[in-house]
């Protein structure tokens, strides 16, 4: 394209003053007037979002003069800086990742065709060098002036989402509107961030409650008597954009770049001691419940546990933590809610990070306290054996190194599908207090010595010394130990040792499988 005749007669200098104006004035957006706008809204800008979360000037910004292409609909003549969406390269604790961030400032960040584009490309450019995407949403949705062009731009990003899949960490960060098809993109990522003041929704903002996983009020979903929904979507709900940002930063302090590299391993003290508090954790009353996240603080690193999902499916606990400075995934029973049996949303829950920590080396930890899958005609109805069997698949498939503790309750299918030795466990071991059988000590009498309880006089006491009987004789950890179902059993105190040194005898575990396409997991 020749040189517009204005620029012919131009210095050098004269068009590096030209490229500083223009630079400026890009930058500035949507201008001051929106910009304070959405600072009203307290909300940051797409800069400031990405300066909250990068090292200090280590951003590089790529497609600054990008401009749309659309010349329907009074477009031609429309600027829109930077095609509402700032993309570049940066570090995070000196490690570089790919970004983009949608400007609400300019046209609401709505996605045209020359805007999908530029994200694809930063996607592209993460895998290209092996790291992670970070995609910083806050847009109307679909640029409706380009028509199909902005649905095309659409899915070229959601087909990279799905190329960059257990290649390099993707984590969404929702900070304002994400509406329609784009709630799809950050829904393809491996973790989505949200703000308390954020909306995602595909149909309408009545909805907008139900994806934060977040307890909320009737009268937000619909009015008195509306059911709650937790629909586990989001991971993490923050209380703004600078905490979003911490949140990402603390979230890829746990990951590696991409899936050949092992995660980070921070400095840690060589001395482990015994935590003799974990020996009292236990209730006498196997029906007493207790918290199981006061273990994984035990256990893990200056008790940093970052968990993931707190309010979907509490029955389940997963997240990040270290033991001796290596990043592992932590997968527990919740014995606080619903005794900590498996549901259909505990199964979704737990086999999805699963299958994460698979993809991305991070090695398994699995505090098992299970009574059973959940009962019930609503679990039966919804799947639950569809549900469970991903656990199943999520395990056994996996080859890192995978470590599981029982700690007391571990019954039937469920002590299966908490990483048994059974499902490719490399270690597993018990406390004391646990009890490996296929079901409970009153249920097990129940059917077993149903006739000799009818016709015993007194029909309670000798139920009771049935059930004390069966428990002493098939619900020890000794019985598993003796039939080499768990490999040792431990004093609680020293969980915490008994996991790094097990760790680090499986440093550099190789487990080869037969070669294939991919499984078939029960979706």
């Amino acid at each position: 394209m020749p040189e517009p005749a204005e620029r012919r007669g131009m210095t050098v200098a004269e068009k590096i003053a030209e490229l500083q104006d223009q630079r400026a004035r890009l930058l500035l957006g949507g201008g001051p007037d929106r910009i304070a706008r959405q600072h009203k809204a307290g909300k940051l800008t797409a800069r400031e979002r990405v300066a909250a979360l990068v090292d200090p000037d280590s951003f590089q910004e790529l497609f600054l003069f990008a401009r749309h292409r659309c010349q329907m609909f009074s477009m031609a003549d429309k600027e829109l800086p930077a095609d509402g969406v700032v993309t570049g390269a940066a570090t995070v604790d000196g490690r570089l990742v790919h970004l983009a961030s949608q400007d609400f400032t300019v046209a609401g960040g709505a996605a045209g065709q020359v805007h999908s584009e530029k994200i694809a490309e930063m996607m592209s450019l993460s895998m290209k060098t092996g790291s992670p995407f970070i995609f910083i949403n806050d847009s109307g949705g679909a640029r409706v002036q380009e028509g199909i062009d902005s649905l095309a731009g659409y899915g070229r990003v959601f087909y990279h989402n799905v190329l960059l899949s257990g290649l390099v960490p993707q984590i969404s960060l929702i900070c304002g509107p994400c509406a329609g098809g784009a709630a799809y993109s950050p829904a393809l990522t491996d973790f989505i961030i949200q703000t308390r003041r954020a909306q995602m929704f595909i149909t309408g903002p009545s909805v907008i409650k139900e994806v934060t996983g977040e307890e909320v009020t009737a009268e937000q979903l619909g009015g008195p008597g509306a059911q709650m929904n937790y629909s586990g979507v989001v991971h993490f709900v923050a209380e703004d954009d600078l905490d979003a940002a911490q949140l990402c930063r603390k979230l890829l302090s746990f990951l590696p770049q991409n899936n050949l590299e092992d995660p980070p391993r921070l400095e840690h003290s060589e001395t482990i001691v015994a935590d003799e508090s974990l020996n009292t954790i236990i209730p006498d009353d196997p029906k007493k419940p207790f918290d199981m996240k006061e273990v994984i603080y035990r256990i893990v690193d200056r008790s940093d546990f970052l968990e993931v999902q707190p309010q979907f499916a509490r029955n389940a606990v997963i997240g990040f933590g270290r033991i001796q400075g290596r990043t592992v995934g932590i997968v527990a029973n919740q014995p606080m809610v619903l005794a900590g049996a498996l549901d259909i949303d505990s199964s979704d829950k737990i086999s999805r990070f699963v299958r994460f920590c698979n993809a991305f080396n991070i090695s398994l930890v699995t505090l098992v306290d299970v009574p059973g899958f959940m009962p019930g005609v609503k679990q039966e109805h919804g799947g639950i054996i569809r549900h469970g069997a991903k656990m199943l698949f999520a395990y056994s498939a996996s080859t890192v190194p995978k470590v599981s503790v029982i700690l007391r309750k571990a019954y039937g299918g469920a002590y299966l599908a908490m990483c048994g030795k059974d499902l490719g466990a490399d270690y597993c071991a018990a406390w004391p207090s646990a009890e490996v059988a296929v079901m409970g000590a009153e249920g097990a009498v129940g059917v077993v010595f149903a006739r000799e309880i009818e016709s015993a006089t007194d029909q309670a006491a000798r139920r009771a010394e049935l059930i004390e009987a069966y428990r002493r004789e098939f619900s020890t950890p000794y019985v598993a130990a003796a039939r080499r179902l768990i490999d040792d059993i431990i004093e609680p105190a020293d969980t915490r040792r008994y996991l790094a040194y097990a760790l680090e005898a499986l440093q550099n575990k190789r487990e080869l499988r037969p070669e294939k396409k991919h499984g078939l997991i029960p979706l």
